[in-house]
């Protein structure tokens, strides 16, 4: 069996035009993501004790578990909210997909 692959989520700010999300996620794949996909979601969630409902960007990053910690750090690093939504998780995969995530990660270290 192939090994996990890493898929890390976040969110960003619905606020964002389509090229903002694109330039976070290009800063992820340069930190060592795979693949980051992109769409719109509805979030509702409780803020300083408030029930808040607003529109977001959601990220779902697709890593190598040798690229993972990098990654988070990054996404601390640039991510425009105060407490960041970023949660991660083991994925079983095709073997083709989790080679190709692997030699991804092997081509990434050897920069």
């Amino acid at each position: 069996m192939s090994e996990p692959v890493i898929i890390i989520q976040t969110t960003l700010p619905k606020s964002w035009e389509e090229f903002e999300v694109g330039s976070f996620s290009q800063v992820l794949l340069e930190a060592g993501a795979s693949c980051v996909q992109h769409s719109t979601i509805k979030s509702m969630y409780r803020w300083e004790g408030e029930i808040e409902s607003s529109s977001e960007w959601v990220l779902e990053i697709k890593v190598h578990s040798a690229n993972k910690e990098s990654v988070i750090s990054k996404i601390e690093e640039v991510h425009p909210y105060e407490v960041p939504q970023i949660l991660f998780w083991n994925a079983l995969t095709s073997d083709s997909y989790a080679t190709w995530i692997q030699t991804d990660s092997s081509s990434f270290s050897e920069k």
